[in-house]
């Protein structure tokens, strides 16, 4: 299983959003290597980190699953869409996106500035100056304080 850090801005689409609707596809992604982590690293069943950006705080909200294969971003043949790109061929798709499912909302944010200030999650990469990609790889040892720090425990098998 593999870790991951997903960004949505609270506006658009939030965690109160997907507890609502318990599935939902994660589009709109039009960064190549976002579109890469989808395509070749996620695998069915990995868990997210929710992280409502840009907002006052940023931080992580909650979780969710990878439910699907990837899949094409129908968004991407829309041209009413702000994520169409002509360029992007139905036959050969240049965007994807997963099927991502609801797993917990937490109590309590874990804002940007108290993931800076512990220790504990030095490395990670949404802690790193000027990485602002919507989709990151997560170490396991990092996921997992994250999730202790918020009062969640893990599924057994799942450490």
């Amino acid at each position: 299983m593999k870790y991951w850090l997903m960004k949505s801005e609270p506006d658009a689409y939030s965690i109160e959003d997907l507890e609502r609707d318990g599935q939902e596809p994660w589009d709109g992604i039009r960064n190549y290597q976002a579109r890469n982590l989808i395509r070749d690293e996620m695998s069915i069943g990995d868990l997210a980190l929710f992280y409502h950006s840009n907002a006052k705080p940023p931080g992580v909200v909650g979780l969710m699953k990878v439910a699907s294969e990837p899949e094409p971003d129908e968004l991407a043949f829309d041209p009413k869409s702000k994520y169409f790109d002509p360029k992007s061929d139905p036959e050969e798709p240049r965007w994807l996106q997963r099927q991502m499912e609801f797993v917990h909302r937490f109590d309590q944010m874990l804002s940007l500035q108290d993931m800076k200030d512990d220790p504990e999650l030095e490395g990670m990469l949404v802690l790193r100056r000027g990485q602002r990609l919507s989709i990151q790889p997560v170490e396991p040892e990092h996921f997992h304080y994250i999730c202790d720090q918020l009062g969640w425990e893990a599924p057994d098998g799942d450490r």
